[in-house]
């Protein structure tokens, strides 16, 4: 069975992360949800198995809990 990839598995996580700034430059908050939505969708239909999604969803929604109480406290 198929898992979620959590350890580092970028070819070159600096340009990716360049490439991503660039997206959001010059556009507004609204313009950049959408950007993010599409994003989603697309990199979602590339993995593809609902199981791997699931568990992403999961750990991304446990990280957003975690990321709101560190800047509440």
């Amino acid at each position: 069975m198929s898992r979620l990839i959590t350890d580092n598995n970028f070819t070159d996580p600096d340009a990716f992360y360049a490439a991503l700034a660039n997206l959001y430059r010059d556009r507004s908050e609204t313009e950049n949800e959408v950007v993010n939505a599409r994003l989603i969708l697309l990199l979602a239909n590339q993995v593809g198995d609902q199981r791997i999604l699931q568990e992403a969803l999961s750990i991304a929604g446990q990280a957003t809990t975690q990321d709101t109480q560190h800047h509440v406290s």
